[in-house]
């Protein structure tokens, strides 16, 4: 299963709504469970290269079923997954890419936020998963 267009929407929606309240421009990619575009919003006087860092945050997000910031502590220098961002036609391995579960723990899709400091994108990516209303990474995420 897939997330939905109108899901993808309610999620930037969401998302936008956080990165205003916050007072961040950001580029926001929801992707589905097969790491493809879904939607995608760059706000007024978003970073231009912040579009590429968004997708490819919601990327790895999808692709390990696991935060991007959480895949950034496993590929430091000496860790188990070192240089995991040069796969995949490059991965981004800091905070703001967040899985996004249905109810059953299954993997549909993923989001990823980038334009400001990290910790504002993981805010803002959280707020765009908590309308899915699951939040928690998967136990299986193979299931997809």
């Amino acid at each position: 299963m897939h997330v939905s267009f109108e899901l993808a929407q309610q999620i930037i929606d969401k998302a936008v709504e956080k990165s205003i309240a916050i007072g961040v421009k950001s580029c926001i990619a929801v992707l589905d469970s097969g790491g493809n575009l879904k939607s995608f919003t760059r706000m007024d006087d978003a970073w231009v290269g912040s579009i590429d860092i968004a997708i490819k945050k919601a990327k790895t997000a999808c692709y390990f079923a696991m935060p991007s910031g959480e895949i950034g502590k496993l590929s430091q220098p000496g860790s188990p997954l070192y240089s995991i961002e040069q796969s995949n036609d490059g991965l981004i391995t800091f905070p703001g890419g967040l899985p996004i579960v249905d109810a059953e723990g299954i993997l549909i899709g993923a989001i990823g936020v980038s334009g400001d400091t990290v910790e504002n994108d993981h805010i803002v990516a959280q707020a765009g998963v908590n309308v899915a209303g699951v939040c928690d990474v998967p136990k299986h995420p193979w299931r997809t």
